[in-house]
């Protein structure tokens, strides 16, 4: 007797209020107990409706008209709305800070299961658990909003954990997490799954770090969904990490999915690109000041530091940067990159030593002054926007920054991504309303760019595209500065990085030689083909194409 499936749809289509199109169409797939299954698809694709659709946010939260029927553990989400799943069902969306509700961690951890009425003794053996499982012991104390991002997203996750539900819903739960944490936590989540049968469901756009755990993969394109093993989905899909597209470049077949097995099959490619040399270091093409800048530098700190109460956040830091140059900054989560924009932008005065920015304190600038000298993109995009509607936002855009009717909504189009003008900005999924955030902050065309985490919700075509966006501002003389955990990017776009540990910079170097070297911080093409210094498959092709080794298929 076949045992019956934890999830079910069973041909739902689903309708958002006023939309035209449904955002899931016929959607028949099924899913057993104990597996761990990853949505794929561009941004927009409709995979965070699916994944709320599975905890009956969709649509009892959402409104709107659901077609079909959505199962889960046997029971009617139709029927049974997210709190009457709360005992089966835990989700995380994109946004952990949404979700909180208590003030320190560990009472945010213990919060699900006080709602289920669980013994004392209970809930504390578990959040002691889940405490260990995360590595947030040291947390346990800290409110919830004094945490940094990749930390509330591990709170966020335990918080669901500790109520023991059979089945965990993950929307992009390594977008905020630093490459060693998301390894962690995404180790812990697979151990629960062969070793207590819970089942998991996630959208994740950084499929580097996922595909070679899952068991299935949900490919979601305009609404429609289909499921299969990750080489096959892979094999067609539109949306690749980097080992695959390597894999397709290379004709390797099986494709790996894992470093280890792209390693095994590497040797013969790695021989042809032996006397290839590697593309120099990357410099910035306008490493001049502009006239009306003072300093050499377009970004300069000296000695800067920054608390917060008893906590240094930044431990005297050193730091310039010409005018025309891309810095990645990187570390782990909580070691002062957000603190470090948030300082280059203004919004904190350092408590000892100086920064400026293209020749001035930026805490001394407003107005006008401040978005054309120097833009913040913030980890949460959302606090940028205010108004009802995605037109509205550009039009507002426009008129604080006294430019041409038109000019925020040419921006966002050219960031590669058709943004609904009659939607509300919340409505939009977590890489539409970054993108949408990003045009307003770039239409101001300011000297110096500061983006936290631009990826988040990004697929890999539209990160292509952004970064194709960010090399060509750097080309016209914007420094541009990314606290980012996504290697893949750095390795794109970066002519520096630099990496922080404890509020200090311990390591400022180029690029490539700084990110081949990192165990931690290499992208995934470096790590196939050590110990040559590649970090894209463009210019692995690049380099192939010009050695003539014959046509490269992409």
């Amino acid at each position: 007797m076949t045992a019956e499936p934890m999830i079910r749809f069973d041909r739902v289509t689903f309708h958002y209020p006023g939309a035209d199109t449904p955002a899931l169409r016929g959607v028949d797939v099924a899913i057993d107990e104990g597996e761990l299954v990853v949505a794929v698809g561009p941004t927009g694709s409709g995979k965070s409706t699916l994944l709320r659709a599975v905890c009956g946010l969709v649509p009892h939260f959402s409104g709107g008209l659901l077609e079909g029927r959505v199962s889960v553990a046997g029971r009617d989400t139709e029927h049974f709305p997210p709190r009457e799943l709360a005992d089966t069902v835990g989700f995380v969306g994109q946004n952990p800070v949404a979700s909180f509700v208590a003030d320190l961690v560990e009472d945010e951890l213990a919060y699900t299961m006080e709602n289920l009425g669980l013994r004392p003794d209970v809930m504390r053996r578990r959040v002691e658990e889940v405490l260990d499982l995360l590595g947030i012991v040291d947390l346990r104390d800290r409110p919830v909003l004094s945490l940094s991002s990749g930390q509330q997203q591990r709170v966020a996750i335990g918080a669901v954990l500790t109520a023991s539900p059979r089945v965990l819903v993950l929307d992009e739960p390594t977008s905020s997490l630093d490459p060693a944490g998301a390894e962690e936590v995404l180790a812990a989540l697979h151990r629960l799954v062969h070793d207590v049968g819970l089942t998991i469901v996630m959208a994740e756009h950084r499929l580097e770090r996922v595909i070679h755990l899952a068991d299935r993969v949900l490919t979601v394109l305009d609404g429609q969904v289909t499921i299969d093993d990750p080489a096959s989905a892979m094999r067609t899909s539109p949306v690749v990490p980097p080992i695959v597209r390597l894999g397709r470049l290379a004709g390797w077949s099986p494709l790996p999915l894992s470093i280890r097995d792209a390693r095994r099959v590497a040797g013969p490619l790695r021989e042809q690109l032996a006397g290839i040399e590697t593309p120099a270091p990357r410099v910035a093409v306008n490493p001049v000041a502009s006239d009306d800048t003072p300093s050499p530098w377009a970004i300069e700190a000296r000695a800067a530091t920054v608390r917060y109460g008893q906590v240094t956040a930044l431990d005297g830091i050193e730091l310039h940067a010409d005018a025309g140059e891309i810095v990645a900054t990187m570390g782990r989560n909580g070691v002062g990159k957000s603190t470090l924009l948030a300082t280059l932008v203004g919004l904190r005065r350092p408590d000892h030593g100086t920064v400026r920015v293209c020749g001035v304190d930026p805490s001394d600038l407003d107005g006008l002054e401040r978005i054309r000298r120097v833009g913040l993109v913030p980890h949460d995009p959302g606090s940028l926007l205010y108004a009802d509607s995605v037109a509205l936002e550009f039009e507002l855009a426009d008129a604080e920054g006294k430019l041409a009717a038109g000019t925020t909504s040419d921006v966002a189009s050219s960031l590669g991504i058709t943004l609904p003008a009659d939607a509300h900005p919340r409505s939009l999924s977590e890489g539409q309303r970054l993108l949408l955030a990003l045009a307003v902050v770039m239409a101001h065309e300011p000297s110096v760019l500061l983006l936290d985490e631009p990826t988040r919700g990004l697929d890999y075509a539209v990160k292509e595209h952004l970064a194709a966006v960010l090399v060509d501002a750097a080309a016209h003389g914007q420094t541009i500065v990314i606290a980012t955990h996504d290697v893949e990017l750095a390795a794109t776009v970066a002519h520096r990085v630099i990496v922080l540990a404890d509020g200090a910079i311990i390591t400022d170097g180029p690029a490539r030689e700084v990110v081949c070297h990192s165990p931690t911080y290499s992208p995934q093409v470096a790590r196939i083909l050590a110990p040559a210094e590649w970090l894209t498959v463009d210019e692995v092709a690049a380099a192939l194409e010009l050695s003539g080794e014959g046509p490269v298929a992409r």
